[in-house]
This record gives C-alpha cells, sequence and structure tokens, in this order.
C-alpha cells in the first residue's frame, strides 16, 4: 500500500512537472507569435531559439474548446462518480462547531461526518484515503465560532484553506422545513481570473452533478475577494419563483493554496498565498477579473 502511494505520488508529480514544462513553452511560443504579429522587437529571452519556436509555431494547434491549461490535473476525472466527502473538526469540538459541521453535511450532498478524537493529521488522511474518500474538510474555531476551514482534495493535492466568518445556523435563519437533500445547481459569481477560478474549482467539485430538476441552488458569490456561501430552494408559483433561504450561512476568504495533501504541511509547495502587503492595494482584486 505505501510503496504504491509513493508511485501514484511520482507519476503525479512527474504529469505535474511536464505540465508545467509544455506551459511555458506554449507561453514562449504565443510572446513569439505576439511580437511577430505586432512587428516588433523580439524578446531577448526569445532570441537564440526564436527559429525553433518559429518551426514548432506551424503544427502548433489547438482543439476547439481546448483551454491549454491542465493546471487542475488533480480533478481530470471529476464528475464521473460522485465525490466522497468527509467533515471533521479540530480536537475537542465545542457544541456550536459540531452543529455546524453537521450542517456542512447538510449542504454537501453525500458528505459525511467523522469525530476527530485524538488522531493525527497522518492517520486521519491515511484512513480516509483507505477509505477512497476524495476530499478532506476540517473545521476550526475560536472560543466556540467557527473561524476557519481546510480542504485537502485526495489523493494528492490541492489543499485549501479558507478563513471562515459569518457563520449562521439554518435555525437561525428561520422559517425552515426540512433540509433538502438533493444535488444543487451551483452559481459561481466573479471567480473569474486564474486565482478566482482556482478557488471555484476546489469548490465545486464538493459537489456531485445534480439533476436537471432539482430545486435546490448554492451560490458562491465574490465580493471584494470575500466568498458568499448561500443556500437556497425555490418554487414555481404560475410565472413567478419563489426563493427561500434554508441556510447555513457564511463567508470565505482563502489565505494559501499548496499542492500537497494536509499532512505535508510546511513540505508541499506553495501555489498561492495571500501576503498582507496585497491589503495596500484597495483597488486591487484577486479573485474576479475586474
Amino acid at each position: 500500500q505505501l510503496r504504491r502511494q509513493a508511485r501514484e505520488r511520482r507519476e503525479y508529480l512527474q504529469r505535474r512537472a511536464k505540465e508545467q514544462q509544455q506551459q511555458r513553452q506554449r507561453e514562449r511560443r504565443e510572446s513569439l507569435k505576439r511580437a511577430l504579429d505586432e512587428n516588433r522587437l523580439l524578446p531577448t529571452e526569445l532570441r537564440h531559439e526564436a527559429l525553433a519556436l518559429q518551426k514548432e509555431l506551424e503544427f502548433d494547434f489547438q482543439a476547439p474548446g481546448e483551454t491549454g491549461d491542465s493546471q487542475d490535473d488533480e480533478y481530470r476525472w471529476a464528475g464521473l462518480e460522485p465525490p466522497k466527502v468527509m467533515v471533521t473538526t479540530s480536537r475537542d469540538p465545542s457544541a456550536r462547531l459540531r452543529l455546524f459541521a453537521k450542517e456542512l453535511c447538510l449542504l454537501l450532498p453525500g458528505a459525511r461526518r467523522m469525530n476527530r478524537g485524538r488522531a493525527e493529521l497522518g492517520a486521519l488522511v491515511g484512513a480516509c484515503r483507505a477509505a477512497g474518500v476524495t476530499d478532506l474538510l476540517v473545521l476550526h474555531e475560536t472560543r466556540g465560532r467557527p473561524d476557519g476551514l481546510t480542504v485537502s482534495h485526495l489523493p494528492h493535492g490541492p489543499t485549501a484553506h479558507f478563513t471562515l466568518s459569518g457563520a449562521v445556523l439554518r435555525q437561525e435563519v428561520g422559517g425552515l422545513g426540512g433540509a433538502p437533500l438533493a444535488a444543487p445547481h451551483l452559481l459561481l459569481l466573479r471567480l473569474d481570473s486564474t486565482l478566482g477560478k482556482r478557488v471555484g474549482t476546489i469548490l465545486k467539485h464538493l459537489f456531485p452533478v445534480p439533476r436537471p430538476d432539482s430545486r435546490r441552488v448554492v451560490t458562491f458569490a465574490n465580493e471584494d475577494d470575500v466568498i458568499l456561501v448561500r443556500n437556497h430552494v425555490y418554487r414555481r408559483r404560475g410565472r413567478t419563483v419563489e426563493l427561500e433561504e434554508v441556510g447555513p450561512r457564511f463567508q470565505l476568504r482563502p489565505y494559501l493554496i499548496r499542492l500537497g495533501t494536509l499532512e505535508q504541511g510546511d513540505a508541499a509547495d506553495v501555489e498561492w498565498r495571500w501576503h498582507p502587503y496585497t491589503a495596500t492595494a484597495p483597488k486591487r482584486r484577486l479573485l474576479s477579473a475586474t
């Protein structure tokens, strides 16, 4: 089992390194093509290989609908089978955090909650791998208030860390019936930058593919780099549509994305990290293109 996991990890890293090399080569070809089309001087770093790149341009063909970037190689088979999500908490959770974890399982169809106990991260991730879990979610708190969410995609990553705020439980929303269990339609609003698409990919693959007649909608709306998470059901009344929020309600703000799994910690490569100095640019938006 350990040898197979090590082999799969090596193959994954080799595949990803090859993809990054192909991406860099593709960017050099595109830079050369722009310089030739605009009739300007070639970039200095491309002058020694300009002739070879120009020959490659003759055979450079991109199929319709192909993005040319396979950054999310971890999710290449996502959608073929429903995701298997496991939700757990930090050690010795409060009653409110346990209740929030239970409601998060209601938000994610098919998710299961596991008591953390005294399990170490390595044993926790190993047990999830053995059980075929695709995503491990860990909730954190400060003085009984949920304030952190970690999403680790198995078996190889990535792992995204979010600051969680404004958690409102279902009974606090008010006027609710039974919890809807159908797979929801997803709305990803204003997550159109490179980082926004990456975060949207991590979040949307926690949900299975919905049926066309599903009456449930989960929204991830970006406002000033804070992702608002809302859960609604809708009903048709003649020509009108009634929308009802069923909770839970909370906000997410990403601050770290690593290329490994949760137990690797600082040993995993950092794909993106929020730096405090970015707060000095009030007009800069990281998750949206505008």
